[in-house]
């Protein structure tokens, strides 16, 4: 590890199948294969923009580990993985039943991800950063799982480094009270939340907007709240003032990985030290690129690419 100040982010990634071509699965003839992870996705967005980033994470010691692991580092990001030779690396497979909806199955549940543990923590790692990020899908994977998170975010606060928090509900993994009651808990633990206005409320309850969402969880806790609106772009809450941020227009080809792209955007700006208009506008940015192109992390912008969505030349010589 370099002296430069990294981001250490710690969740599981897994290996991702996806159709070729719009139509049932049961059809599809050819398929891709690729990688997919909510945190790995945040630390390859963070390690194209230019600030070091380290996954922290659990594979299984087969083809789609290495595949995994491969994939990551080529992007530049310090991989530290644990290989599990007890358990599989999970797998996603994506379906494009319409040219543009999309449905997205797991198969994770006794994965080497899910299996996550205290000891794959490297507490030296964590204090010695500049900030660490979670979701919260780690919490949902198993209550080992759980516990290495908690005991990530222990070490973070004990070391005085920041940590920041994306909500990142997978009904699939559990259910919104089970959901509610652990974002309640780690949410406090938190300097930065993300999360939709939808995941905002399995924490907060009901509210009538996205500003009431982001005041609530505020109170619990976090300096810097940044309710994600999608197609209408973000609302933040940062040490007590409000900034909107408006979504930039795009022709959307592929959604997923844009909140992860998003929150990238907004911890390389937060990491460099520049105002909350200019986290929000880079987050922005980065959530718009990964949109324009298939897969959860392909499309994450570089740093000297960020204009490019307001060039409309066509062709750059």
């Amino acid at each position: 590890m370099n002296a430069a100040p990294y981001v250490v982010t710690f969740g599981e990634t897994m290996a991702l199948m996806s159709a070729n071509q719009a139509g049932p699965l049961a059809h599809a003839s050819t398929m891709s294969v690729g990688i997919g992870g909510s945190e790995s996705n945040v630390a390859i967005g963070l390690q194209r923009l230019g600030v070091q980033a380290v996954w922290c994470g659990r594979i299984g010691a087969d083809s789609l580990g290495r595949l995994v692991e491969r994939e990551i580092r080529a992007e530049g990001v310090d991989v530290r993985a644990t290989v599990d030779p007890e358990a599989p690396t999970g797998l996603m497979i994506k379906e494009r039943r319409t040219p543009t909806a999309q449905k997205v199955a797991y198969y994770r549940s006794g994965s080497a991800g899910s299996r996550l543990a205290p000891d794959d923590v490297d507490p030296q790692l964590i204090a010695d950063a500049a900030l660490l990020h979670t979701s919260g899908i780690t919490p949902a994977l198993s209550s080992q799982a759980a516990a290495a998170l908690k005991y990530a975010v222990a070490v973070a606060r004990e070391s005085g480094i920041p940590v920041s928090f994306d909500l990142n509900y997978r009904s699939k993994l559990w259910d919104a009270g089970t959901a509610g009651s652990a974002y309640r808990e780690i949410i406090p633990l938190a300097d930065i939340v993300f999360a939709g206005l939808e995941e905002a409320e399995i924490a907060v309850g009901t509210v009538c907007d996205a500003e009431e969402a982001a005041r609530r969880i505020a109170a619990m806790g976090p300096r810097q709240v940044v309710i994600k609106l999608g197609a209408d772009g973000a609302l933040a809450l940062i040490d007590g003032n409000l900034y909107l941020q408006e979504a930039h227009p795009i022709e959307a080809i592929d959604t997923v990985g844009a909140g992860d792209a998003f929150v990238a955007g907004y911890l390389a700006e937060f990491v460099a030290g520049l105002e909350p208009v200019e986290r929000l506008l880079t987050a922005a940015k980065s959530g718009a690129f990964v949109c324009l192109v298939p897969g959860d992390w392909e499309g994450l912008p570089r740093r000297d690419e960020l204009g490019l969505l307001a060039h409309h030349e066509p062709v750059s010589r």
